[in-house]
């Protein structure tokens, strides 16, 4: 399956839920689930109500697009989770939360997720240290990242972190916006992701 090129909205609309692909559109009156409230396509107002397994597909699919990986990749981060100690659901997220992408969001190097993905695959980043340009790459508690000298000029960055700036950081990671570095504390609790997501459907769909 190729990774997806058409209208990012039909996404969020298809989901009935902002899912924040295209940044800072998505907190103004142009955001396409704020002007068209019913999912796309010709029979888009006419849907009748979903099964269990339409709900369980929904919540699957949801994830997948908000966090950007393909469906291969999302099944073996959940084979993973069902491998680990604690509840697979919210390990589940806590393994998609730790990804170097998603991470880089977090802590406002993007405006998304895709752009911080593109980001990270273009080599502007540091780990550790040390030169990583590979999107899933999991990060742990104590794992730094920053912007390499090189970078610390592109507008993206820049605009992307004096945006996030203003609207706070997660309480899991600390940022220093003057270094344009920040630090991976600790592994996000369910609470602290705000993911709207139901991941217990998601099992309980790959469990099947």
């Amino acid at each position: 399956m190729a990774r997806y090129t058409g209208p990012l909205c039909r996404l969020c609309r298809r989901e009935g839920e902002k899912l924040f692909l295209k940044g800072t559109r998505c907190y103004t009156e142009k955001c396409g689930v704020e002007r068209r409230k019913y999912p796309p396509g010709q029979h888009g107002q006419n849907r009748g109500k979903l099964s269990d397994y339409g709900m369980q597909l929904r919540e699957k699919q949801k994830a997948r697009r908000m966090y950007w990986i393909m469906e291969d990749q999302f099944r073996q981060y959940f084979e993973e989770a069902s491998r680990m100690k604690g509840i697979t659901g919210e390990v589940l997220l806590q393994l998609l939360e730790r990804r170097l992408d998603n991470v880089v969001y977090r802590m406002g190097f993007g405006l998304n997720r895709r752009e911080a993905r593109q980001l990270v695959k273009h080599g502007h980043f540091l780990v550790n240290g040390k030169k990583s340009d590979i999107p899933s790459h999991l990060l742990r508690p104590g794992d730094t990242v920053e912007v390499r000298a090189a970078s610390r000029e592109i507008d993206a960055i820049k605009e992307s972190l004096s945006i996030a700036e203003h609207r706070g950081f997660p309480e899991w990671v600390e940022v220093d916006t003057k270094e344009i570095k920040g630090k991976f504390v600790r592994v996000p609790s369910r609470e602290e992701m705000q993911v709207p997501v139901q991941e217990q459907l998601i099992v309980e769909l790959y469990s099947k």
